[in-house]
C-alpha cells in the first residue's frame, strides 16, 4: 500500500544536503543530490543521532557525532563505528515538491 507524504519543495535542500522531516512519531532524512531524491531513517543507528546535521558527499552521509558513513541509496553502513543498516524509503519528485513512501 502507498502513503506518498510531500515533504517540501525541491528547491528547500540544497544539492548534496539532508533535510530533517518528522511524520508521526518517525524522522526521516531526505537527501538531494542532484536531479535525485533519497530518504532513510533520520537516525544513526550507533549513538542515534540526527542524520540532518550530518554531511552529504557523492551519496554518502557522515553522522555528525562519530563520523560514521552511511550510503544514502541502500542505507548501508560504510565506515566505523556504524554498523547496523539504515532503513530506506521510496522518494521522487512530484512537480515541485519532494515525496516520501512512508
Amino acid at each position: 500500500m502507498s502513503n506518498w507524504i510531500s515533504v517540501c519543495a525541491v528547491d528547500d535542500i540544497e544539492d548534496e544536503d539532508v533535510m530533517r522531516f518528522d511524520h508521526g512519531d518517525h524522522t526521516y532524512a531526505v537527501y538531494r543530490v542532484g536531479d535525485a531524491v533519497y530518504a532513510t531513517d533520520g537516525l544513526c543507528t550507533h549513538e542515534h543521532v540526527h542524520l540532518c546535521d550530518g554531511l552529504v558527499m557523492d551519496h554518502v552521509v557522515e553522522c555528525p557525532k562519530h563520523n560514521g558513513r552511511f550510503d544514502i541509496r541502500t542505507g548501508r553502513a560504510l565506515k566505523a563505528p556504524v554498523c547496523v543498516n539504515l532503513t530506506t524509503y521510496p522518494a521522487r519528485i512530484e512537480g515541485d515538491q519532494i515525496q516520501i513512501n512512508v
